[in-house]
């Protein structure tokens, strides 16, 4: 009896000091971000991010007054008048950011782009190199920062339903893009990119 309470005693012992392994759970991969990816929502997702931005580098370009003017244009393509009023969480300068690089390596010399979001950069620097704090460097010296004359506005929005019963969700998005004359305010180009998706399972964007 004493042996057996003692060998018993030993293999609790033991028991206590083994490490149990969870699981091994789902390696990482990279995903096409232009396919549907694994984890699907009815939000905006990154495959629609390429698909509009694509689109509209492709329609601005066909527009004479942005890409064939005898003298190209300073546009400003940035989210601060891109807004989001859909019930999709975004970063807006997610689809901004990727239309003004895609446009720009597309156009070719046809517009010019003022970083308008850089201006804060641009005056600190002006001011220390006119002050002799810094040397002037080897661009030539410019009178004011280059001002713009066609700027990106635009707005998204969505339209939800839901049933209860099912749990299923629908949820139309619609994205308009426009540029902007800075003189006049006239609409010179727009372009409208839309879908709508349905799902049954929750998925949390951030």
């Amino acid at each position: 009896m004493r042996r057996s309470l003692i060998f018993v005693a030993a293999a609790l012992s033991l028991a206590g000091c083994n490490t149990v392994q969870n699981a091994a759970g789902t390696p990482t991969t990279y995903n096409d971000p232009g396919a549907l990816g694994p984890v699907k929502g009815v939000g905006i997702e990154s495959q629609d991010v390429v698909g509009m931005t694509d689109q509209m580098i492709r329609d601005m370009l066909a527009e004479p007054r942005l890409a064939n003017a005898q003298l190209a244009p300073n546009v400003i393509i940035d989210a601060e008048y891109f807004a989001n009023e859909s019930t999709s969480r975004i970063n807006k300068n997610t689809i901004t950011d990727r239309l003004r690089v895609g446009l720009n390596r597309a156009a070719q010399g046809r517009m010019n782009f003022v970083g308008r979001h850089y201006a804060g950069m641009v005056t600190s620097e002006r001011k220390i190199k006119r002050a002799g704090i810094a040397d002037k460097g080897s661009l030539p010296e410019a009178l004011a920062q280059k001002g713009g004359d066609y700027r990106l506005g635009g707005r998204i929005t969505s339209l939800d339903s839901w049933d209860p019963k099912s749990g299923m969700m629908s949820r139309f998005t619609q994205i308009v893009f426009e540029m902007v004359d800075l003189e006049t305010g006239e609409i010179v180009w727009t372009g409208l990119y839309d879908f709508s998706k349905s799902g049954q399972d929750a998925v949390i964007y951030r």
